[in-house]
Order: C-alpha cells, then structure tokens, then sequence
C-alpha cells in the first residue's frame, strides 16, 4: 500500500513525520486507479463491452468522486492538511530518485473535487450524448483514461509524478480531439493540439531536468526549500520553462491557437477540456510552483503579461465568431487569462485565480453542455447566425444556459462576479504604472466578454427564428442531458460566494496560496473597481443586446480591419505557418530531395554501374570453344605486336 507522510508545507526540508495509513487517506491511490483500470476494461475488452460499456464508464468516476468527496473531509480533520502517500520506487539511477508517490493536500484536494465532480456530470451527459455513435464504449475509454492521467497530475507528490500525468493528459486529449478521426478537420485538429503541446511540454521537461541538476531533486519540498540557494537566473529561466509547459496545456499566448480547434471533438470532449482538465493544468502548474514564481519578480510580470495580453486576444476573436462551440472555446481562451493574471499577481491573489478556476468549471461545463443541447435540437448546426427563438422551444436549456451566461460575465451574485472581480481588483492593486495597464486589461476584458456572450446567448436563444429549411421543430433534450444541465447551473449561481468565503482559508495550508492580498495604495478604491466593472459589464452586454435582439446577417458581409482580424484569429495561425509550418515543410522537402538525390541517387548509382558492368562483361561468357580461342588468339597476337613494337622503338 505505500506509507502515509503527513508534514505541514511550512516547516525546513526534511522535517516529515512517518505515520500509518488512516482511512481513505491511506487509499487516494485510488482515485487514480479506479478511471485507469475502467479505461483498461473498455478498450481492453472491445465490442464485447458494448452495451454496458458506458455505465461503467460513468461509474468509475461516480466513485472517484464520492471517494474524493470522503478523503477531502478527512482531510479537513488533520492538523497539518497534508498527506503524502509513496508508493514504490519509479527511478533510482545514480543520485536520481523518484518515488511514485501522491501528495493530498488542500490544493490538489480542490481539484480532485473540481476534476471528479464536474467530470462525472459530464459523463452521464455523454451517456445519451454519444447514444447513437457505434464507437460510444471506446469514447468512454478514453473519457476515463483523461480523468485518469488529470488525477495523476494534480496528485503527483513531484514533478516527474505530474509530468507523467501531463503527457497522459496530452495523449487522452489527441484522442478524443480526433474521435472522429474519418473527418479530415478532426484528424488535423487532434494532430494541431498534439503538435502545440509538445512545444510547451519540451520546456516542462527541461525544466524538470534544471531542477536536478540544480538542487538534485524533483520532489516538491525539496525543490521549494532549495529555490532560495540558486541564482536569481537559474530561477528565471527555470520559472520561464514551467510557464512554456504552462501556456501549451492551458491554450496561453503564444501556443493558444490549438485550443479553438479542439471542438471538432464531441462536444462533452469541449466541456472536459474547457471546464475540468486540460486547460486547468497550467494553472495548476503555476499554483503548485508558486514559491519558484514568487522567487523572482521579473518572472511574476512575464506571468502578469502573458495573462492581460491573452485574456484580450480571446475576448477581440471570440466576438467575431459565429460558430457556438468556437465563441465559448475563446471565451475559455480568455478566462484562462484571467487565471494567469491572478497566479501572477501572487500572495494572496493565487487563491483568487484557483477561486475563478473552480467557478469557471461550473459555468463552462454548463455553457458547453448547454451548446451540445442546442445542437442535439438542431441537427448539429452550430452557426449561430441560423438560430434564433429557441428559448420557446428549448426552455431548460435556455434556463440553464442563461445561469452559465450572467455567470461569465460576472452580473451579482452569480458566481462569475466573486471570482473574477477581486482579480480585477487585485490588479489595480500593483505598486507601479503597471496597475493601470493590467487593471485597465482586466476591466477592458470584462466588458468585452459581456459584449461576445451576450451576442452568444441573443442570437442562439432570442429573436427572429432563422433555422434552415431542414430544422422544423427544434426539441429539448432527453432528461439524462438536462439533469446535468440543472445541477451545473446551480453551481454557476452559488459556487463563487460559497468558493471565496471558504477557498482562501483552505489554501492557507498550501504554502503562499492562502492569506490577504497585500495592498500597495491602489490607484483605485476597491467600490469604485467594482461599480466599474459592473457598469462595463452592463453597458457591454447592453450594447450587444440592442445590436442583435433582431438577429443578424447569415451571409458574410464586409468587415473592417479589426472584424476581419478577428475571424483570422488575429492572424496568429498564418504565422505561425509562415514562420514554423511552411519552412519545416521546405526543409522536409529538401531532406528528400537530398535523400532521393544523393544518398540514393549514390547508392543506386553505384549499384546500376556494377549491374551494368557485369552484364555486359557476361556477353563474353558464350560456352563456345571458338570464341575462346579467338580470343586467346587475339590476345596473342595483341602481345606479339607491342613486343614488337617495344623492340623497333615505335613505343620508346
């Protein structure tokens, strides 16, 4: 089973106490195991698991959950909140040494919450979902194989322990990107989101190789403890590594173009993605790493930036999309950047970006779900601009959904406002300029995303109906996709009051993440950064409601610079064609041609000259005593004559 190490994240390296294993804590292994050895069964077992598939699909992470949910209050009871399970040996080479160990502590316990919870709902959404797709049990495979390798994640004890659930992560998600791999915009999706993520997990992977060379360990204290005895250098470039790991899993300015793509999966694959896994891993990662972040100031504004810059490139794209699953996918885009503005302001406002994580898993997975309803009464359409006065025909979708939508765009008391707004006030709260230019993007960004959501929710729900022929009665949902819908709205109303009373103080057992945000003077008093953000919030949302309340154009029209911009995702994937994808392909070519040309031009050159030589050398070969005598005669008379020749001089 392990032995169970309890320590408080406080005390020196190396103060640890031994204990023995105490109820479920000595069993959070488990929560792993279970989704793996379910994943293992279905796509072991094959069609035999057909029909029954599913369900045990569900199941697993039903009893994740509930397992989870137990462990978290046992949790609660322990005075240092803290647990460390170790395993068994995973590498002892020279002075490396790794356990396969798993560290339940109140950080990773929020996730296995958020993970397993949200997770499960989604599940049992997929369930009529994928009712009529004959690979449903393999789809269910993967769904468990994904939670599985997220748990691994956030529960590993140390970085090599996180990175094998990262990659897990990364292999699950190519899967269920390219499910329907017989399309060729899914195949290209899944191999996009594969490529982009190898960049950032080449960084994460350098990094971890930095910590041992620097501070011969992985192991998480270890590694904080020693933060402070290396350069201030090392620890710019290490946290620079992780951040690159970091911005790949969670879809970040420069690697952010992957994640919009990823909806040619199934739509409960976009809900597990945006809401309760992929994307929430570098955050994670930030949060986790927090003492190296804080180490270095340089390091927090690069983390600072990457956030105000990325959430404002989702917000300008995703008001210029018309597809509803791409909308939402940007809006994740951007309040991703919300959460790294937050993990990068430190102190305190690292429980602010956790905060807003957890509140976003409730009302993404409820928006998410809520579009795949959309599409399930509408024949798969997603164009927004052919929707319309859906919500008389569609009323618990458009409930629920309307929940998600004042959620997101932070209306009180819906949960978006207890969550996003105090990162808003937390950045006005930097002690230089720098509190204008990030706070002013946060507030720029919140009436910007009420403006695109609000265009979302009016065209898909409200106005003139503008269905295709083919659409005559759009339909509510079967009861087992609006069940989950239900309870996700519920979240998206109360979890931010519930998660900013309760989350700071179970964080301040996790070393930085807990506590007040220190205040430096801010150049804006708290009620006016409020009273702000409300009114940009209203007058964006106000704004977008008087634009489409009578639907739009369903041809394309002219568009000016920025419009057109925006539906080219800002250009970034033209450049990143130009500058990475057309000179590897010529560099490919070249390689053949050189290949084809040279090293086997050479080689089969040589080849046909000794096949041609032998060939011809063979005509003399006829078997007949004639020739040969002729020949011998010839030879004769060749040596007879330049003996000659030699004597009278001719060849002096």
């Amino acid at each position: 089973m392990g032995e169970i190490l309890t320590n408080a994240p406080a005390e020196p390296a190396g103060a640890v106490t031994y204990a023995t294993a105490d109820g479920l804590l000595g069993s959070v292994w488990l929560l792993v195991a279970i989704p793996l050895v379910s994943a293992a069964i279905l796509l072991l077992l094959g069609r035999r698991a057909d029909r029954w598939g599913h369900w045990l699909g569900v199941s697993a992470i039903g009893v994740s959950f509930v397992l989870g949910l137990a462990s978290f209050f046992q949790l609660r009871g322990l005075e240092n909140r803290s647990v460390e399970l170790s395993l068994w040996d995973f590498i002892s080479v020279g002075g490396l040494h790794v356990d396969f160990g798993l560290l339940f502590d109140p950080l990773a316990a929020v996730f296995v919450l958020l993970i397993t919870g949200v997770g499960f709902l989604i599940h049992l959404y997929a369930v009529e979902y994928m009712a009529h797709d004959e690979g449903r049990r393999r789809f269910f495979g993967y769904f468990n194989l994904f939670v599985a390798a997220m748990l691994l994640l956030v529960l590993g004890n140390n970085y090599v322990m996180l990175y094998f659930g990262w990659e897990g992560v990364g292999l699950a998600s190519y899967l269920l990107i390219s499910f329907w791999y017989g399309r060729p915009s899914a195949a290209t999706a899944g191999k996009k989101a594969f490529l982009m993520n190898r960049v950032g997990d080449a960084g994460l992977a350098i990094g971890i190789f930095i910590m041992f060379a620097t501070l011969g360990t992985t192991q998480y204290d270890e590694v904080f403890n020693g933060v402070g005895a290396i350069g201030a250098t090392t620890v710019l470039v290490l946290g620079l590594l992780l951040l690159l790991g970091a911005t790949g899993k969670s879809g970040q300015f420069p690697l952010q173009a992957w994640l919009p793509d990823a909806m040619e999966g199934p739509t409960p694959v976009s809900a597990l993605i945006h809401a309760a896994t992929m994307v929430t891993a570098g955050v994670y990662l930030i949060a986790r790493s927090n003492p190296i972040f804080s180490a270095n100031s340089t390091l927090q504004l690069v983390v600072v930036s990457v956030g105000a810059l990325t959430l404002l490139i989702g917000c300008v794209i995703g008001a210029a999309k018309d597809d509803i699953k791409r909308v939402l996918a940007w809006s994740t885009v951007s309040q991703i950047g919300y959460m790294f503005l937050g993990v990068g302001l430190g102190g305190g406002a690292y429980a602010l970006a956790i905060i807003h994580l957890l509140a976003h898993g409730f009302f993404k997975a409820n928006m998410f779900l809520g579009a795949g309803s959309v599409m399930h009464g509408m024949k798969d359409q997603v164009d927004i601009r052919r929707f319309g006065a859906l919500a008389k025909h569609m009323k618990v979708t458009w409930l629920t959904f309307m929940m998600g939508w004042l959620a997101i765009i932070g209306i009180p008391p819906l949960s978006g406002f207890f969550s996003k707004e105090p990162i808003i006030v937390a950045a006005f709260e930097r002690e230089d300029w720098t509190a204008w230019l990030f706070g002013g993007a946060a507030l720029l960004g919140a009436g910007l995303t009420a403006f695109y959501m609000t265009r979302l929710f009016v065209l898909t729900f409200h106005g003139p109906a503008r269905w295709t022929e083919d659409i005559e009665h759009p339909h509510e949902s079967p009861k087992l996709m609006t069940v989950p819908l239900v309870l996700l709205a519920i979240g998206s109303i109360g979890a931010g009051y519930l998660l900013s009373t309760s989350v700071p103080d179970w964080l301040t057992a996790t070393a930085g993440l807990g506590g007040e945000h220190a205040e430096h003077h801010p150049v804006l008093s708290h009620a006016v950064i409020t009273v702000l953000s409300i009114l940009v919030t209203v007058l964006g949302a106000g704004l977008a409601w008087f634009l489409f309340r009578n639907g739009t154009a369903t041809a394309p029209q002219p568009a000016g610079v920025l419009v057109t911009a925006a539906r080219r995702n800002l250009y970034t994937d033209a450049f990143n064609e130009a500058i990475f994808e057309k000179p590897g392909i010529f560099l490919t070519r070249a390689l053949v041609f050189l290949d084809n040309r040279g090293v086997d031009g050479l080689v089969n050159g040589l080849a046909a000259a000794v096949g041609g030589g032998s060939g011809r050398l063979r005509r003399l070969q006829t078997g007949f005593v004639r020739s040969y005598a002729t020949s011998i005669l010839t030879g004769a008379l060749l040596v007879v004559a330049a003996f000659l020749a030699v004597q009278a001089g001719w060849l002096a």
